[in-house]
């Protein structure tokens, strides 16, 4: 099964298939198929939305989506984190909006990070209905437009504390292709490293839309952009601004902060600490890589990568490992 998990991986993001085996030559015209169907079905549920089938729904504060266009390692997680403290600093209580995929791992991390400040973190596939439950438990605010509108719900189980922590903003965690919320900034997630692959969409390409969704992004963000080729770097940027000429292009990267026990994560440990020693990091995310590329232009240590299987999950161990924060820069 890892087999054939890599060979399509494979098939989406290398575009000469001279190089491929048998196996990936057979697995083609199937792929083909199903991204047909899976494009045809896109198209319709897109129509739907437009056409006002299907309604959309407006949460009473400010929303902001960050998302991608193709499949894992663009950032999306971190970058959601990096806004709700941004917001926090600002005296603006955010909610955090995640469908909490995969066991609810990413959920977990982020409550892990923001555990004891005014970040609240919402898991749950329906994103409308998880928001009002916090709602109607912290009551919110809306800064939006000249008129200030502030609700409080008096709950007698939270206390007077409540006023403290109305809600002012919600972020939603991959909310690109969640249309069903209407938005007021839309921030497309794009990895550096392996941008658009062959182009085509899922699964016989990488892409979750065609790149014409680009179109409805605010802002675009080019994460891993410090182990990315400046040359790299100026073809996506050429791409984004053939679809939107006026569409504002940060850069983002991954640098490690510190290491913490699992078992007291409130403990914090310097970078320096490990020096000369042999670290043991298992790694399950999107874009490990990345991870390792990382890790080896900062100089920490040499890498040796190994790879396991673990039931169901595909791991990889590195001699390496850092809890991560987000840098942001305009080119």
């Amino acid at each position: 099964m890892e087999k054939l998990k890599q060979a399509v991986k494979e098939i989406a993001y290398y575009r000469h298939q001279a190089k491929f085996s048998k196996l990936h030559l057979s697995l083609i015209p199937f792929l083909s198929l199903s991204s047909s169907l899976y494009g045809a079905l896109l198209y319709t549920r897109q129509s739907l939305y437009r056409s006002g089938f299907f309604s959309k729904n407006r949460l009473p504060v400010p929303v902001i989506s960050v998302g991608n266009l193709t499949w894992g390692g663009n950032g999306k997680t971190p970058m959601a984190e990096f806004i709700a403290k941004r917001l926090a600093d600002y005296g603006i209580s955010p909610l955090i909006l995640t469908r909490g995929y995969a066991g609810g791992d990413e959920a977990k991390m982020l409550k892990r990070h923001l555990l004891g400040g005014p970040v609240k973190v919402g898991v749950g596939a329906n994103r409308v209905a998880t928001a009002n439950l916090f709602f109607g438990k912290y009551g919110y605010v809306d800064y939006r437009g000249s008129k200030f509108f502030e609700r409080t719900y008096l709950d007698p189980k939270m206390g007077s504390h409540v006023g403290s922590q109305k809600i002012g903003a919600a972020v939603l965690d991959d909310g690109m292709q969640h249309w069903s919320l209407c938005r007021d900034l839309e921030i497309v997630m794009i990895n550096g490293l392996m941008p658009w692959g062959n182009c085509k969409l899922l699964p016989l390409g990488p892409l979750r839309e065609p790149l014409i969704a680009i179109k409805r992004a605010n802002i675009a963000v080019v994460h891993h952009a410090d182990l990315v080729l400046e040359q790299k770097l100026k073809d996506i940027k050429l791409v984004v601004q053939e679809i939107k000429e006026s569409l504002p292009i940060f850069y983002t990267r991954m640098t490690p902060s510190y290491f913490f026990e699992l078992r007291n994560i409130s403990t914090k440990m310097h970078l320096g600490a490990v020096l000369d020693a042999v670290v043991l990091c298992v790694s399950a995310i999107g874009s490990p890589d990345a991870f390792v590329r990382a890790m080896e232009k900062d100089h920490y240590l040499s890498i040796d990568l190994t790879s396991v299987t673990i039931t169901r999950f595909n791991l990889r161990l590195y001699l390496v490992t850092a809890a991560m924060r987000i840098a942001s820069s305009r080119y």
